[in-house]
C-alpha cells in the first residue's frame, strides 16, 4: 500500500525532439533568409526590365508612341469594397499597337481620375507581353491595372493611359 500512495518523481529535462526541432527550424529559416539575399532588389530588376527602353522626352519616342493606342475597357472595369471600408478599383484596358514597329514592352502611367480631373491615383506600369512575346503590328493585347484605397466619397469618373516608355524590337 505504500507503493501507491507514493508519488514517484520524474526527472524533468529538455526535451530531446523539441530541441531537434527547434534547431531544425532555425536551420532552415536562416536557409532561407540567406537565399533570399541572393535576390536583386526592386529597383535592379526594373532597372533590368526597362533596359532598351525609349523614354518620354526623346526624338525617337516622340516619332513612335503615337502609334499605341490604350483604352479602357468599361467592361473588365470593376470597384469592390474592401474589409477596411476601402473601394478597390480593377482597371482592364485594351493597348493597340496600330503602327509597323513590333514592340517588347511599354511602362504607362494609368491615372483614376475625378470630374475635376485631378488625378485621384497614379501607377507607373510596365506591361510586357507574356502570352505572345511581342505586340506586333495591328495587335491588341489586354491589360488590368489594380488601384486600392479609395475612400466612398471619392468621385471616381474616368481613367487617364499615358505612353511614358516602350521597347521596340
Amino acid at each position: 500500500m505504500d507503493t501507491i500512495l507514493q508519488r514517484k518523481e520524474e526527472k524533468r529535462g529538455i526535451n530531446k525532439i523539441f530541441l531537434v526541432g527547434l534547431l531544425i527550424g532555425a536551420v532552415l529559416i536562416a536557409g532561407a533568409i540567406w537565399l533570399l539575399s541572393f535576390q536583386p532588389t526592386s529597383d535592379e530588376q526594373r532597372a533590368k526590365m526597362v533596359e532598351g527602353f525609349v523614354f518620354e522626352g526623346s526624338p525617337e519616342f516622340e516619332q513612335i508612341f503615337k502609334d499605341i493606342v490604350i483604352s479602357t475597357d468599361f467592361d473588365r472595369t470593376t470597384e469592390s469594397p474592401t474589409g477596411l471600408g476601402t473601394i478597390q478599383m480593377t482597371v482592364g484596358g485594351k493597348i493597340r499597337n496600330r503602327g509597323t514597329r513590333t514592340f517588347n514592352g511599354l511602362e504607362v502611367n494609368v491615372a483614376v481620375i475625378d470630374r475635376q480631373n485631378n488625378a485621384l491615383k497614379e501607377k507607373k506600369v510596365i506591361f510586357i507581353p507574356n502570352q505572345q512575346p511581342n505586340l506586333e503590328p495591328q495587335q491588341i493585347i489586354p491589360v488590368t491595372v489594380t488601384f486600392d484605397g479609395f475612400s466612398k466619397d471619392q468621385e471616381r469618373a474616368n481613367v487617364r493611359w499615358k505612353v511614358t516608355g516602350l521597347k521596340i524590337q
